[in-house]
């Protein structure tokens, strides 16, 4: 007999819990005192209490060893682990002696994470446990003298390819209880109780790990702590800026820190500067600081120091643990580092010393158009020249503008100001005459947010320009259009000063070459907000260490704010260095699309309204169907004379928006801009009703089928209206397939044109094109619903009045709808040139521009006109036939 999947899934489940449960008892069975008893004698548990040990956060932690059981394809990479020791732990009758229990575990390296701490973000192990994780549950004693730690137990472990079996083993660990900088280092071994010859055995393995408490000691800036630790370089206090003693910890701890090294020209070789380390077999280009806790009280921090390009990996010889405090006098902040020791080899002799490296940084109190870092500092050494570690001063910045800065983001920071030094070459350069403009014309103000705006040269792509400053301001933007402050400009031209870089996701894969300065240029200069038109000197830096090229001119011009068409931010950067020069490089021309706030909340408004005309014309065409319906029951005798083709295609141009829609549903397609514009709850839930009342339509127009076809098959009196039927079908078809022959020419040599233009536009893309065009000609056809009833009517000489007038000029209205609103729209509301800017007379369904708004707008009306002249002259009243009853 088969067993049931589910009961065989429900059987292995139960089995590996009773393993693991197995396997956790079976740490209890082992003997304690022939493993420990030399370093922690075994005592009998008195009384719980966790007061006493000192738990540890992990910040830092590595092994070595372990090969067998952690040298495959989980564990390879990241060599990190865990210890959690549990809450219950126990006095013994032994005065000093706990008795403890824990978890030592092991995991793969795609279950850490970069976690924030409560001081700060660090990289540690997540809080769960994976399934390929290698978990030891461990029981023993812990000394709180001397801060040994000695415990016994086991692990479940899977062979490749074998049967689960158990790993004991014995754990050793030095965990002081009052924990410093030296004493936060738990370092120890974890060995296996089996034979070297056992399938059980495993290579010892070495453990260290840093952690952070919260009774945490400062040694090293405690006492006789020097507070002049300048690095020989005496700054004035005025030139740095001021921090609020009760949110210290708060600015240290909240703000990103990497920063750039630059060193000197005695430090250029590996042979002078090996004290940090190497990074692919040079000098470290790159350092983070990460404040790992904070003393409120105290303010004094703990850091973690690394060097290299890999923030994330924990490498020891690159990384150095050390004390800070902030000194009011200076206005800096003061850290001492440490390096871990005996880092090579073997971890559980790894220790905290050589704490003779300083580091000083501070907060600069005003920008240049050279000096833009947030935070600046130095590292140094106190140990003289002829001593083995010395190594020359190495000066650090900040890789981004400021430390209160993110993605291109500034926040308000008290004191920071601007001192420009270039505007007056920016006013020779630019004289700013103020051309004659046209009556109206506004454009973005200083003290808006429309001045931050994302370049492109066409060859590039993810280039952002932002301000800094406006004036004496510091810029400010929350996307995607933030609420403006107030702020006192001064007359128009003013000094503004732009910072230009890649977008954040880009800062990696984008480099700076010699010939393209885009990437990160620094700029000030002159902004008339009178005539929109932005005039800079840029910066732009060569290489680390080095000086900078500021010899670049900017030019850009906004577009009004006003402007009926919307419109694109357009300028050149250029050189203004002789073509002979190296630093030389062509002129660049660059276009930026505009959102500006002003013409965002006209389009909200549009859409608002689109939305409203929208809810008000699809309610309006059920009610324009139903009417039509009733006129049939109270006239059944002009049901037979309802042309079948001309419902066929209302049906179908309802059914195919309903497809479109729920394939987007199962796509999970979602509009962006709808968040943009900040109308999206709006939006979505009138969507929902537009989409219902499309599915009423939908089926009140199968209804009038049915009861067209119904009332004309089976009769035979009626064989001439299926003739009249099937020429008008093949008369309307042979023209819309015409009209479908000549856009899809239109359509190919439009893109044929545009791909001669630009290369780069894949073959999907002009499918895409192509489609959109498709059914955009299907609102074309359905704006002409009523030709297939004038041709019935022409065919068969009906007299009837085979539909109601509510019906056909009621539905001629709600077509006509969109192509007379967006004739006023192009006169009245600029549109947002991107995806979902549309509701009502959108591009994707329909042919929307002048020409063929008037076209379509006299098509429709035309027909209309004629369906009436024919219910009430006869079928043939506009030709010739004089038997039509019409000349």
């Amino acid at each position: 007999m088969a067993m049931n999947p589910s009961a065989f899934s429900f059987m292995f489940l139960f089995l590996s819990t009773v393993l693991s449960a197995t396997s956790a008892s079976s740490s209890t069975s082992l003997s304690y005192s022939p493993h420990c008893a030399s370093m922690v004698p075994e005592s009998t548990p008195t009384a719980p209490s966790s007061t006493i040990f000192p738990y540890l956060r992990p910040v830092l932690s590595r092994y070595n060893g372990g090969d067998r059981i952690l040298n495959n394809n989980s564990f390879r990479f990241e060599k990190y682990f865990r210890f959690r020791p549990a809450q219950n732990i126990s006095k013994t009758n032994t005065t000093g002696i706990y008795k403890i229990e824990a978890s030592l575990i092991f995991e793969a390296p795609e279950y850490y994470d970069l976690r924030s701490s409560t001081y700060g973000g660090s990289f540690f192990p997540s809080n769960h446990t994976s399934r390929n994780s290698l978990r030891f549950v461990l029981n023993g004693f812990w000394s709180e003298y001397s801060g040994k730690l000695c415990m016994v137990g086991s692990a479940s472990w899977y062979p490749n390819k074998g049967n689960l079996i158990n790993l004991d083993a014995v754990l050793n660990l030095n965990y002081d209880r009052n924990l410093t900088i030296f004493s936060s280092l738990i370092t120890g071994k974890l060995e296996s109780l089996a034979s070297p010859n056992d399938p059980n055995y495993f290579e010892p393995i070495s453990l260290m790990e840093f952690g952070i408490s919260s009774n945490y000691r400062y040694p090293l800036v405690s006492g006789e702590f020097d507070r002049d630790c300048c690095g020989g370089i005496d700054i004035p206090k005025n030139q740095s800026l001021r921090l609020n003693p009760s949110l210290l910890c708060h600015t240290l701890t909240e703000r990103y820190s990497y920063f750039n090294l630059e060193y000197s020209k005695e430090c250029r070789s590996l042979k002078n500067c090996t004290r940090l380390g190497k990074d692919d077999d040079d000098l470290p280009s790159k350092m983070m600081l990460n404040a790992i806790q904070c003393s409120k009280e105290e303010q004094k921090v703990q850091y973690e120091i690394k060097f290299g390009s890999s923030y994330k990996r924990f490498n020891p010889s690159t990384t150095l643990v050390g004390e800070a405090s902030w000194d009011e006098k200076k206005n800096q902040l003061c850290i001492v580092a440490c390096r871990l020791l005996n880092s090579t080899g073997s971890l559980e002799n790894v220790r905290v010393g050589d704490c003779s490296i300083r580091l000083s940084l501070r907060f600069p109190a005003f920008w240049t158009i050279q000096s833009r870092a947030g935070i600046v500092g130095q590292i140094w050494t106190d140990e003289t020249s002829n001593d083995l570690g010395y190594f020359h001063s190495i000066t650090f910045r900040s890789r981004y503008d400021s430390m209160f800065e993110y993605s291109g983001l500034m926040f308000e920071v008290p004191g920071l100001r601007y001192e420009y030094t270039v505007t007056d070459k920016v006013r020779k350069l630019c004289p700013f005459n103020k051309p004659v403009t046209k009556n109206g014309d506004r454009y973005p103000k200083g003290n808006s947010n429309d001045l931050a705006f994302f370049p492109n040269t066409g060859n590039s792509a993810g280039l952002q320009a932002f301000p800094n400053f406006v004036g004496d301001h510091i810029y400010k933007v929350n996307h995607p259009f933030p609420i403006s402050r107030s702020m006192s400009m001064p007359h128009s031209p003013f000094n503004v000063s732009y910072k230009i870089s890649p977008y954040q996701t880009y800062q990696n894969s984008l480099a700076v070459s010699g010939n393209i300065p885009l990437f990160h240029i620094s700029a000030e200069g002159l902004y008339d907000e009178e005539t929109g038109s932005l005039c800079m000197v840029g910066c732009r830096k060569l290489s680390t260490g080095e000086s900078m090229d500021c010899e670049i001119l900017l030019k850009f011009q906004f577009p009004p704010v006003n402007a009926k068409e919307g419109g694109q931010i357009r300028g050149s950067i250029e050189s203004m260095r002789e073509e002979t020069d190296p630093l030389y490089f062509k002129q660049l021309e660059m276009t930026s699309r505009t959102y500006y706030r002003e013409a965002a909340k006209r389009s909200v408004r549009r859409l608002d309204l689109e939305m409203v005309m929208v809810l008000i014309s699809s309610t309006l065409v059920c009610v324009f169907l139903g009417s039509q319906i009733l006129y049939a029951k109270r006239n059944p005798q002009v049901l037979p004379f309802v042309s079948l083709a001309m419902l066929l295609f209302l049906i179908l141009g309802h059914m195919i928006p309903l497809v479109l829609e729920l394939e987007a549903l199962f796509q999970g397609n979602q509009n962006p801009n709808h968040v943009l514009l900040g109308s999206g709850g709006w939006v979505e839930a009138n969507n929902f009703v537009v989409r219902a009342l499309t599915v009423v339509a939908f089926f009140l127009q199968l209804r009038l089928l049915q009861l067209a076809f119904s009332a004309r098959s089976g009769n035979g009196n009626y064989k001439a209206l299926w003739v009249a039927e099937k020429k008008a079908l093949f008369v309307s078809t042979t023209l819309y397939t015409l009209g479908l022959l000549f856009i899809l020419f239109l359509s190919t040599r439009k893109q044929n044109h545009s791909k001669a233009i630009d290369s780069s536009t894949s073959v999907v893309q002009h499918l895409h094109y192509i489609r959109r065009d498709l059914i955009s000609y299907g609102g074309l056809v359905l704006d002409g619903f009523l030709l297939p009833q004038i041709l019935f009517n022409i065919f068969q000489v009906s007299t009837k009045n085979a539909l109601s007038h509510l019906f056909y000029i009621g539905t001629t209205c709600v077509r006509l709808l969109p192509h007379v609103y967006d004739l006023y729209s192009t006169l009245g509301y600029p549109r947002l040139k991107f995806y979902g800017a549309y509701i009502l007379a959108n591009p994707n369904s329909d042919f929307f521009s002048t020409a063929w708004d008037i076209v379509i707008s006299y098509g429709v009306v035309l027909f209309a006109v004629v369906i009436y002249l024919q219910q009430r002259l006869g079928g043939r009243c506009l030709s010739a036939d004089i038997e039509g009853g019409c000349l």
